[in-house]
């Protein structure tokens, strides 16, 4: 890496929590670039998905249902040159329908949010772009109403599914809580993160501005 792209370098927000916790809302309120983490799921002839036990539904909640190294390469790439080429995704269709560029520009902060965000924390880490990791938690009920309501809008899958599905994960938030943040992400809610957020903010734009002094100071080579 060259000094002006140690300059420029940005760092990731990882953002999880249960699907419907209101990760999507927050990223876009947060003012912060953001990666929609969720349209790396595999397709759905994708042979290795997951199945849930005792039924022919596919398990969307599993980890092993989403492509997490294609995803970790964006956040790298992203960290490192500011811009990548990601994935489409219809949830709908079970299927990646296009790709196209995010460009974060100079921002020494982004967001990438997803249920499944806490599974890369580690690898974040190991790579030395991560700013912080956050689990964003609620009611059970609150999340089980905002994620039905969504998904029938959105026409996800079908309500016998949803149905389903939102009834598994209202039983299951509170551990799925607990394993988020025993991969190390912070849990907290709405008010807090902002807080983390904008801590994690003020840290990377200072990182940043001493890094352009650095090079600006560098003698040139010779």
């Amino acid at each position: 890496m060259t000094s002006s792209q140690q300059a420029t370098a940005a760092r990731v927000l990882l953002l999880c929590g249960p699907s419907g916790s209101g990760k999507s809302s927050f990223a876009a309120h947060s003012g912060l670039p953001a990666l929609c983490l969720d349209d790396f799921y595999k397709e759905g002839d994708d042979p290795t998905l997951p199945r849930v036990p005792g039924t022919s539904d596919t398990d969307w909640d599993s980890p092993d249902s989403w492509d997490a190294t294609t995803a970790l390469a964006a956040i790298e790439e992203l960290c490192r040159t500011g811009r990548t080429r990601v994935p489409v995704y219809d949830i709908a269709r079970s299927a990646r329908v296009g790709e196209e560029t995010l460009d974060i520009a100079r921002a020494p902060l982004f967001i990438a949010e997803g249920i499944f965000a806490a599974d890369i924390v580690g690898r974040c880490r190991a790579l030395g772009v991560l700013a912080d990791a956050l689990c964003l938690r609620g009611r059970p009920s609150t999340t089980f109403r905002r994620r039905l309501l969504r998904d029938l809008r959105e026409g996800r899958k079908s309500t016998a599914f949803l149905l389903r599905r939102g009834w598994r994960l209202m039983r299951a938030e509170r551990s799925i809580v607990a394993r988020q943040s025993a991969l190390g992400a912070y849990p907290c809610g709405k008010a807090e993160a902002l807080e983390r957020v904008a801590a994690a903010t003020d840290h990377c734009r200072e990182g940043a501005s001493h890094a352009l002094k650095a090079v600006g100071e560098a003698p040139a080579p010779q």
